[in-house]
């Protein structure tokens, strides 16, 4: 089974990437031990003795590479994923804010070539988000947006504040990977669905036919929402989609917490309770706490120019 792993391709997977580099380590060690057996026939027992230790050592490593990642690539990286924005606190700003998170990253998936569309929205009063959530699909979209998911927070002026006080407001942001193959079951026994009449312009089916389809997963509380399609059916099968990727976001989560007192990944564990920039209007500037570097040119990043951002990111987590 362990045959089929080539750690090379998880070098820059944070949950295993400190196991990759102990095998490169034993691999460079045995390529020695070989050299040593050639060039001094004299120690052919005892590099051989060595070559066999390494090799044990070699197959427990990809032993637990396997365990942690499995054998299905498209598990790492896939190409599908759901963009969720949630308003956090201080109200109104709160809302607007986390609209104009939903909009960064969507001008980048369009300058990337990649398509999006809503999957659903629920608006604030005074506009903006209160959540919504946004079905992104590209090349590499998961790999590159995977360190976004966390609590981002805005400094500036409100347009409504006359007395020009500065106010701190927070959104929060879910990536969530679309895997075709993942190894999360589903008990349909676990599962509460409700139906409503989808919400929105045009169409003489809009709020007649109740198409819109929430699911809730009894055991964890988690629950999804799809309005997007067409049909019940079309809106379950989308949801029960973004619920196995909920879950499996929840499990990752919690093994990358396990896993903290091993190896801490330079970028965070991707919970989305943790706090992860900081966007500060007054002084044009945009910090990420978890590598602790900052950008200036706030507009043009808010207008999804973040490709620097992310590029900077994930060369971090590889240690470059």
């Amino acid at each position: 089974m362990t045959e089929h792993i080539n750690p090379d391709d998880y070098a820059d997977d944070r949950r295993v990437s400190y196991l990759v580099t102990e095998w490169k380590r034993l691999t460079q060690a045995e390529k020695d031990a070989e050299e040593l057996v050639e060039v001094d026939p004299a120690m052919h027992e005892l590099g051989e003795k060595e070559l066999l230790e390494i090799g044990e050592q070699k197959e427990r490593l990809l032993g637990e590479i396997e365990k942690i990642v499995g054998t299905d690539s498209e598990r790492e990286w896939p190409n599908e994923v759901v963009l969720e924005v949630r308003a956090g606190v201080g109200g109104d700003e709160a809302s607007l804010f986390s609209e104009e998170l939903a909009r960064m990253y969507l001008r980048y998936a369009e300058s990337k070539n990649w398509k999006w569309r809503a999957l659903s929205e629920s608006a604030a009063s005074l506009g903006g988000y209160k959540e919504a959530q946004f079905e992104i699909k590209g090349e590499n979209c998961y790999r590159e947006l995977r360190f976004e998911t966390g609590v981002h927070r805005v400094q500036r002026v409100p347009a409504t504040e006359k007395a020009g006080r500065i106010h701190t407001s927070t959104a929060s942001v879910a990536i969530l990977p679309i895997y075709k193959r993942t190894k999360i079951q589903i008990n349909p026994s676990d599962l509460e669905m409700e139906t409503s009449r989808s919400g929105g312009a045009g169409g003489q089916n809009v709020n007649k036919v109740e198409t819109a389809v929430r699911i809730i997963h009894k055991p964890t509380g988690i629950d999804v929402k799809c309005t997007s399609e067409r049909s019940q059916a079309q809106n379950r099968e989308k949801a029960l989609t973004l619920l196995t990727s909920r879950l499996q976001q929840a499990q990752d989560e919690a093994e990358a917490r396990a896993r903290s007192a091993e190896r801490k990944a330079q970028v965070g564990t991707g919970d989305r309770s943790e706090k992860i920039r900081t966007y500060n209007f007054p002084q044009d500037r945009v910090t990420d706490h978890r590598i602790k570097e900052s950008w200036s040119n706030l507009e043009g990043i808010m207008a999804g120019r973040i490709g620097e951002i992310l590029k900077v990111l994930d060369a971090k987590e590889m240690g470059e």
